[in-house]
């Protein structure tokens, strides 16, 4: 039995800076809000093919499951939660103003 392919987003860490990073069109962002939602498994994974490519930009990069039920977008599972709150080994960069 397969999976039925799930809206997802292109993720990836910042290749300088190593936030979490999300595809939107073109760019890169770093608010989950702001990532362009596929849903097309076929495009997602050409989208996959061309973000990975950018070896200069980006690194680690996957597809996401995300829920847009209530309008906006939120991460299917508790690591990707995590990660988009930054490092959490001591209070840097996104953690630092929690």
């Amino acid at each position: 039995m397969t999976k039925s392919f799930k809206p997802s987003v292109i993720t990836a860490n910042d290749l300088l800076v190593g936030d979490v990073v999300y595809l939107n069109g073109t760019d890169w962002v770093r608010s989950l809000s702001e990532a362009e939602v596929l849903t097309d498994e076929a495009d997602a994974d050409i989208r996959l093919l061309e973000a990975s490519a950018q070896v200069a930009t980006v690194v680690g990069v996957y597809l996401s499951p995300v829920d847009t039920s209530d309008g906006g977008i939120e991460t299917t599972h508790f690591r990707e939660a995590f990660r988009a709150t930054g490092p959490s080994n001591y209070a840097h960069g996104k953690r630092e103003h929690i």
